[in-house]
């Protein structure tokens, strides 16, 4: 267990915030976790679990026990001739998770690749990209009740996914932290090429379809987009991307018939927010030290210096100004700390 006051949370924010928990441990295992909670009940309030910091924007410091987990390792617990389930730490990076599934030849996570972050935060937040949501990925989620310090595995259904949701960010925000989570992976090749420019990469490259071929396009796609927090600081994608009524979005193509769109059932539609604060031409602008970034505008940047308030002043700008174009709310992805 590793404990501090006054922590700097630097390292621990990718937006680049310079900012200061009160408390912050760091724990190894369950039983560490457990114990702390049954002995600390008092100190936890306010208090904050964070992951890599990537969705993270702190408005200023945090006067409370910053908890993050330090637990570690891969295991397989399930095999057939068709798929395979492993076992991961909460603290393990989940970059380092796909590269491991890929270089073992399980195939579901490799669209995946280089979101930032650790594994139990894709729990919570159901990542996706690329037209892939580790909800498809995941069997079960093992977490600590807060209040009693016990044991609790959700399955699949009990985590009640849905875009960039779960339970753990709705009615159990709070209430849950995740320790592992058990993934069920592929060995028979199914890729999923046709979102963003996937399948153009590949033939442009004039390579095979493999494993490794889809993780190295989709990360060279990434970072020619996105930009590398520890340079520009950033927390990646800062909205969702909006799902609206068939009818609205059929009015919208009337008018926008470039717009892309990504069909989600037969009476919703999803529309990319980058594209929609692109037209709205804020690609590149800043306001003070926070800006749009230049090459992607679903991306908000510090420029250095720039202050949680300066970015959540920008981000209130871009909104208004999609509403007021598209008629359309956008959200943010990041949480406001």
């Amino acid at each position: 267990m590793k404990t501090y006051t006054h922590y700097p949370l630097l390292a621990h924010n990718t937006f680049g915030m310079d900012v200061k928990a009160a408390r912050f441990v760091e724990y190894a295992s369950e039983e560490e976790l457990c114990g702390f909670l049954n002995d600390t009940k008092e100190a936890l309030h306010p208090f904050l679990h964070i992951g890599g910091g990537s969705n993270l924007l702190f408005k200023g410091d945090y006067d409370g026990l910053i908890l993050h987990s330090g637990i570690r390792g891969m295991e397989t617990v399930d095999e057939t001739d068709d798929s395979v389930e492993i076992r991961v730490g909460a603290g393990e990076v989940w970059d380092d998770f796909v590269a491991y599934t890929v270089a073992h030849g399980w195939y579901g996570a490799e669209n995946l690749s280089l979101i930032p972050g650790e594994v139990g935060a894709s729990a919570v937040q159901n990542i996706g990209a690329y037209g892939v949501e580790v909800k498809d990925l995941i069997v079960d989620v093992e977490t600590i009740e807060v209040a009693t310090g016990q044991k609790r595995c959700f399955t699949n259904a009990e985590c009640r996914y849905a875009y960039r949701s779960s339970v753990f960010k709705q009615e159990l925000k709070g209430k849950y932290i995740v320790t592992y989570v058990t993934y069920r992976l592929g060995k028979c090749p199914v890729f999923h090429l046709d979102y963003g420019n996937i399948r153009a990469e590949l033939e442009r490259r004039g390579c095979g379809v493999t494993l490794a071929s889809v993780r190295e396009v989709v990360t060279a796609i990434r970072e020619s987009k996105l930009p590398d927090p520890k340079v520009l600081g950033n927390a990646g994608s800062f909205f969702m991307n909006p799902i609206v009524p068939r009818a609205q979005f059929e009015r919208l193509l009337a008018e926008y018939p470039d717009m892309p769109h990504y069909p989600v059932d037969e009476d919703r539609v999803k529309i990319p927010a980058g594209w929609m604060i692109d037209r709205c031409g804020w690609k590149g602008k800043a306001l003070g030290r926070a800006a749009v970034h230049e090459k992607q505008a679903l991306v908000l940047v510090n420029l250095g210096g720039a202050t949680g308030e300066e970015v959540m002043r920008l981000a209130a700008e871009v909104v208004r100004s999609v509403r007021e174009t598209f008629g359309i709310d956008i959200h943010p992805e990041v949480n406001y700390i």
